[in-house]
């Protein structure tokens, strides 16, 4: 009998020898009297052990009465998982739960050598965890024989709807006997799941956990604003404040994924990528490194925002804004896992901050509002953490101590100091330098709109662009929020002149823009930027003395007829017979019967018949077999047709005749 009540004495075995103390509320609700022999469709939040529940619910229906497998020949579980990496990590899962049953576990899943997979099934195997398409393949060429299979887990259900894996499944679902368990484990259930479910379950138990409703509460939900240009010196300050055992970063492209690989790597910081571009062992052997503590930071795409679990992963920072509240969830899911704390820092630039608090409200998540770390901030943890040490007040040993008062005696405290400070600092990246951005606190609240009496203060700029420039509020303002690293609500009246623009602006704000431009004023390539030195009656009368435009000519009237209304419309023109020429048709002719002898108006006006004896022809060439003046072409007396001219030809090698000289 073990600590775990309801759970096969193997299996509590394993998770004695695990650690576990206590199971999660969905481990807990598989394990009902309901739930004996029953089909059940499971739904938990992201992280809350459903891989063990669903081992520790099929082990009744798989085991014998002595909690042990018989020999492996046909397989009698199958487990399909969406993704390569989140079914190889159901198999590791699935070999420590069943260590003392004499479980044979396996994995078919795609990127990997089919050969090798085919051959683990004919020396049999248990339990068979797979990718849905390479299930398929190995069904539809005879190795996979589902005729004993007992059990059926469908793991993140959702995610292989979402994929496209539909017919896959069904076709899975199909081969399999029906007198067999299916166990459908979802983090949501939509409408398709349910559809799945009621045509391949027989009166399945539904099972929602409580945490479902709250979503992620070990996660704390960070929003920093930043400029856009320093969204990654950003995430390298964020790293570098939590300096957490390991995080990963969420990217939406694989482009991005690279860069800020290549940018991480030459920070010096160990990171490792994981894309869908990556080969099967590329993308093993970058789990395997976070694993190991080899690597720190993850650089991937949303491929591993699905049930990929990774130990001591207490950050999980969003490059780029997640597409919908699904993907936030299932991201940061990735930390905060069976009771751990994590942090789920969201990198937001000035623009995108409605986005943000309107993708948190949908995904019912309230997070803390902030800018990220700046360099003196992060530089005066770094002293704290080696103040704090707890290597420096330690108990020490005999040798310790002796070798310690040798060191002092050669050199002094101080030097000993700094040597260890050098040491600790070295495998450090410096933080970055980021722009100070406004000065904006909000919590979620939409601010009262900006009114006149907010730049009664204000400054004015002047840019060398105007109307004949083509200059237009719509681009001049969006140029200077980008430049200037400033908002909306900083810029006030822009007034256009014909050659020059002015712009009144909040003093921070033209101070910051100013500082952004530099020495050179140069807002763009022939657009230069610098303060109006006048006072503002002066700018009023520049303003005011602008050219009135020049009036429109009056539209000239209509001059319409005096018997027609000036609405009528004016009648269509009759066509005219007499000013088209007469065409005469003659009868068919007798030479030709059934024709119609073409007709054409003479000089004179008068229709002649076409005669094609009038056409001009071509004289013959004289010395031939045609007489002068005979028509080219034309057969001879005894019908032949004249011989064509033959073209010289030339030998290869040889020079074409040159034509005469001509004077």
């Amino acid at each position: 009998m073990t600590e775990f009540e309801g759970v096969v004495p193997a299996l509590g075995k394993a998770l004695a020898k695990r650690g576990y103390e206590t199971l999660t509320p969905v481990q807990l609700a598989v394990l009902g009297e309901e739930m004996e022999g029953a089909d059940a469709l499971v739904s938990a939040q992201t992280g809350s052990g459903k891989t063990v529940a669903f081992g520790l619910a099929m082990a009744p229906t798989l085991l014998d009465e002595s909690g042990r497998f018989g020999r492996p020949e046909s397989p009698v579980a199958l487990a399909v998982a969406p993704t390569r990496e989140l079914a190889m990590q159901v198999q590791r899962e699935l070999e420590w739960l069943y260590e003392f049953t004499g479980a044979s576990v396996t994995s078919c899943v795609g990127g990997m050598d089919p050969r090798r997979e085919r051959m683990a099934l004919e020396r049999g195997a248990h339990i068979v965890v797979g990718t849905p398409g390479r299930l398929r393949d190995h069904i539809e060429r005879g190795a996979l024989d589902l005729s004993q299979m007992k059990v059926v887990v469908l793991d993140e259900a959702d995610e292989m709807l979402d994929l496209g894996f539909r017919e896959d499944l069904e076709f899975i679902l199909g081969a399999a006997p029906e007198e067999r368990r299916t166990l459908m484990f979802s983090a949501t259930v939509a409408k398709p799941i349910v559809t799945l479910a009621q045509r391949y379950q027989r009166d399945a138990v539904r099972i929602s956990t409580a945490g479902e409703k709250r979503q992620h509460g070990d996660i704390e939900y960070r929003a920093l604003v930043c400029a856009p240009s320093d969204r990654e010196n950003a995430i390298i300050n964020v790293l570098r404040h939590t300096d957490a055992p390991s995080a990963i970063v969420f990217c939406s492209t694989r482009a991005t994924v690279a860069h800020l690989t290549s940018r991480f790597t030459n920070r010096g910081i160990p990171v490792v990528a994981l894309s869908g571009e990556l080969n099967q062992s590329a993308r093993t052997y970058a789990l395997q490194a976070l694993r190991d503590g080899r690597a720190k930071v993850c650089v991937a795409t949303d491929v591993a925002a699905r049930g990929i679990d990774l130990p001591n992963l207490e950050l999980v920072i969003h490059a780029d804004l997640p597409k919908n509240e699904e993907s936030l969830l299932h991201r940061s899911g990735r930390t905060g896992r069976a009771g751990r704390k994590g942090v789920s820092t969201l990198i937001v630039p000035y623009s995108m901050r409605r986005k943000t608090e309107r993708l948190l409200g949908f995904a019912n998540v309230t997070a803390t509002w902030g800018k990220p770390p700046s360099a003196d901030e992060i530089l005066a943890l770094d002293r704290k953490r080696i103040l704090e040490d707890p290597d420096l007040g330690g108990e020490t040993t005999e040798e310790e101590r002796a070798f310690a008062a040798e060191l002092l005696a050669k050199h002094d405290a101080e030097a000993v100091a700094v040597a260890f400070l050098r040491k600790r600092m070295a495998g450090l990246a410096a933080p970055e330098d980021l722009l100070d951005g406004p000065q904006d606190d909000r919590r979620g609240e939409r601010s009262a709109p900006k009114t006149r009496q907010d730049f009664e203060n204000g400054v004015w700029l002047r840019l060398s662009v105007g109307r004949s420039h083509r200059a237009e509020a719509r681009w001049i303002l969006p140029m200077l929020i980008r430049i200037g690293n400033i908002t909306k609500a900083d810029i006030g009246r822009i007034k256009i002149q014909e050659n020059e623009t002015y712009v009144e602006m909040l003093p921070a704000a033209a101070e910051s823009l100013l500082e952004a431009v530099g020495p050179s004023r140069k807002v763009e390539k022939s657009i230069t930027v610098d303060r109006f030195a006048g006072s503002p009656e002066a700018l009023e009368d520049i303003v005011e003395s602008r050219p009135p435009r020049a009036a429109r000519k009056p539209r000239a009237e209509k001059d319409f007829r005096s018997d027609k209304e000036p609405g009528d419309r004016k009648p269509a023109r009759k066509w005219d017979k007499e000013r088209r020429p007469e065409r005469s048709v003659q009868p068919a002719s007798a030479e030709r019967p059934g024709t119609v002898a073409k007709e054409v108006p003479d000089v004179k006006g008068e229709p002649r018949k076409f005669d094609k004896s009038r056409k001009p022809r071509k004289p013959g060439k004289p010395g031939g077999k045609f007489a002068k003046g005979q028509p080219a072409g034309s057969k001879t007396a005894d019908g032949r047709h004249p011989p064509k001219k033959a073209k010289k030809k030339h030998r290869k090698g040889e020079s074409k005749p040159k034509a005469p000289w001509v004077d």
